[in-house]
């Protein structure tokens, strides 16, 4: 194998392993990016809460918050497609 063919063999591994871990810190799903969406539509509907720390999802587009200040909300989208903020007792 020629030296520019291994040159490039190289920086396609090294390319292919460093995207891979973006792409993993950048997963629209994950629990970090789920609680800072689910912070922000709450402090957007006017409800206390500081800061999620914990979401359980209970279906598509449907969750259960849990805040810093202990209140918990259930946050989802109905049929005409808007986000409601639910608090649970």
């Amino acid at each position: 194998m020629s030296r520019l063919a291994q040159s490039l063999a190289l920086i396609a591994a090294t390319t292919m392993a460093y995207s891979g871990a973006s792409l993993a810190a950048e997963d629209p799903a994950s629990d970090v990016t789920v609680a800072k969406d689910l912070t922000a539509v709450i402090a957007l509907q006017g409800q206390p809460c500081g800061q999620v720390v914990s979401a359980s999802r209970v279906a598509e587009d449907d969750y259960i918050a849990s805040c810093q200040d202990g209140n918990r909300y259930r946050v989802f989208v109905n049929a005409d497609g808007r986000v409601i903020v639910e608090k649970v007792e």
